[in-house]
């Protein structure tokens, strides 16, 4: 019996740590039935090789009955047991014992690799890296891990394979891991709807803004803490620009001889270096309308790449709309710029 079941450990340990689980016990909890073999259709197993007719002979010489094979039954075809099948056919048997699955096609192709890894004759690095590439293009969202606990392969080796795809299936900007859990393949995306929704309300709870913005509650939570402390938003290692983290408001040292030299050398000063000169200022960070004034101006991407990142991520479809409000933006912006300089 032991030879119809066995258990490879180094497959069987990153096959059944998945989060497809579930799937995996409930058919093993299926009621078995006796089904005639004529009436199964066919394969949909990962092996691409088909049968291996030694393991075939192997399995019709036990004396012991053989297990049950899993069956998709919308199809009837088999997902587990291709060989168990052709050892019951050199026995001379008409049937054999049957579980049901009744997912759609592509989960019964996930559970066939899962099983087909997690017991009998192990699947060749052929197959995993061919079961690989349709899951690849069938579950685009699922992180290189997760594809990897899956096929048993490493999650560099999903990567490749995703890399050497075509890109003609469905793009996603977020991908799941083994935890379930979604992720943005570019968290700082996340972070800026997170601020551009903390402008339009202030008040929104920690967890609306988390997911609105598809963040984590710590990151939004940090999102918030920059917001209202008139920081950037991205931290040094999502803005690209080598700056270090020195973007924290500091607190009041001088009184106002150190404002009076900020401003007397800020004529020469970039955007980004004038916009830190302003966070330091107590007279803007200690008023209400001073931090609203902060916080959007922080809002902005500091550097013609992070807008560039914006720019590309509209739709083409909205495209028009987007350049329309954006003039209306910039001709309110122009508004303030002259109402301020001349005030000044």
């Amino acid at each position: 019996m032991a030879s119809a079941t066995s258990v490879n450990p180094e497959t069987a340990e990153g096959a059944l740590d998945t989060v497809a689980q579930q799937e995996l016990e409930g058919v093993f909890d299926r009621a078995v039935e006796r089904v005639p073999i004529s009436l199964l259709s066919g394969v949909s197993s990962p092996r691409t090789s088909g049968a291996d007719d030694r393991h075939v002979r192997t399995l019709a010489d036990l004396g012991v009955p053989l297990p049950p094979v899993v069956v998709h039954r919308p199809t009837m075809r088999v997902l587990d047991g291709v060989h168990r099948i052709r050892a019951a056919e050199l026995r001379g048997e008409n049937d054999i014992e049957v579980r049901y699955f009744d997912g759609d096609e592509e989960a019964a192709f996930l559970l066939a690799v899962q099983l087909n890894l997690a017991h009998g004759k192990p699947l060749s690095f052929h197959d995993r890296t061919a079961a690989a590439r349709r899951i690849i293009t069938s579950h685009p969202h699922w992180s290189d891990r997760r594809i990897a606990s899956v096929t048993c392969l490493s999650a560099k080796a999903v990567a490749t394979l995703r890399g050497c795809s075509t890109g003609d299936g469905p793009q996603s900007n977020k991908r799941v891991g083994l935890d379930g859990r979604a992720r943005p393949l570019n968290p700082a995306e996340g972070r800026l709807r997170a601020g551009q929704l903390l402008v339009q309300d202030p008040q929104i709870s920690l967890r609306e803004l988390a997911r609105r913005a598809g963040t984590s509650l710590a990151t939004a939570s940090d999102v918030r803490q920059r917001f209202r402390q008139g920081r950037e938003l991205l931290p040094p290692r999502l803005r690209g620009d080598g700056s270090s983290e020195g973007d924290a408001p500091r607190g009041p040292s001088g009184g106002g001889s150190g404002r009076s030299g900020e401003l007397s050398g800020s004529t020469g000063l970039t955007g980004a270096a004038l916009l830190d000169s302003l966070r330091r200022d107590p007279s803007l960070r200690h008023s209400e309308v001073g931090r609203r004034f902060l916080q959007l101006l922080s809002i902005h991407p500091a550097d013609p790449t992070g807008w560039q990142k914006l720019v590309f991520g509209v739709p083409a479809h909205r495209a028009h709309d987007v350049a329309r409000i954006a003039r209306d933006y910039a001709e309110a912006w122009l508004h303030i710029a002259h109402t301020l300089e001349s005030n000044s």
